[in-house]
């Protein structure tokens, strides 16, 4: 499932990420890239023990956790702690597959990435290029949100950054290890928590909605691991 998650952060929150990461001392991308990757792999990234990623890194996940549209589609049990990156000047991210478990730098702590994020640092207009370019079993999808919108897409899928060959393309990225660790589970769930809502939207009383519910939870019970 690719779910275009928007305003995750408001406009006041995308200012104050930019102004952090405006003041912040970039290296190269590759340092967190694994072996194949980092062949591909041609942007800036903030260090993740930099305070500025400590600290937007801790203002997204709270903003994650408010967000009903990315707590339905993820059923998060472990969110990465958020990582930064830069591109500009042509640079770009060949077609790759992330890894499939990421360790938490300076812990014993692991986490399988079932989904993969990128939240929109900088507006459209800002940079040429750029397009978050991720393939599915329906095709190719480019992707290029407004500033403060997310996208969600399983870990498993092959994708690429094209090069940014205006301005600057600000992101932060991150993976999520869901409660369900099968995509197509996951998708179920969704599709069925969005009719309850709209049903108990429109129906309030319907007995149905109850019905439906239940089902949701029993397979919830049947599937996750939390």
């Amino acid at each position: 499932m690719l779910l275009h998650i928007p305003d995750v952060l408001t406009a006041e929150q995308v200012a104050h990420c930019r102004q952090k990461l405006d003041q912040a001392d970039w290296v190269d991308g590759r340092v967190t890239a694994g072996h194949q990757s980092a062949q591909a792999k041609d942007n800036m990234q903030l260090p993740e023990d930099h305070p500025a990623a400590r600290e937007l890194g801790d203002l997204i996940v709270t903003a994650l956790q408010d967000s009903p549209l990315f707590m339905a589609a993820a059923l998060p049990l472990k969110v990465f702690p958020p990582l930064f990156n830069r591109y500009q000047g042509g640079q770009s991210f060949g077609t790759h597959i992330d890894n499939a478990i990421r360790q938490v730098t300076g812990t014993p702590h692991r986490v399988r990435t079932d989904l993969s994020a990128t939240l929109f640092l900088a507006q459209p207009d800002e940079y040429d290029g750029g397009e978050l370019a991720v393939e599915d079993t329906y095709g190719l999808h480019t992707v290029k949100l407004p500033a403060g919108h997310l996208i969600l897409y399983p870990a498993s899928s092959l994708h690429h950054v094209r090069p940014v060959t205006r301005g600057a393309r600000l992101a932060s990225f991150f993976w999520i290890q869901s409660m369900v660790r099968d995509d197509g589970q996951r998708t179920l769930l969704f599709d069925l928590d969005m009719a309850i809502q709209r049903v108990s939207g429109e129906l309030p009383d319907h007995p149905s909605t109850v019905q439906l519910t239940g089902v949701y939870h029993n397979l919830l019970r049947r599937w996750a691991d939390a």
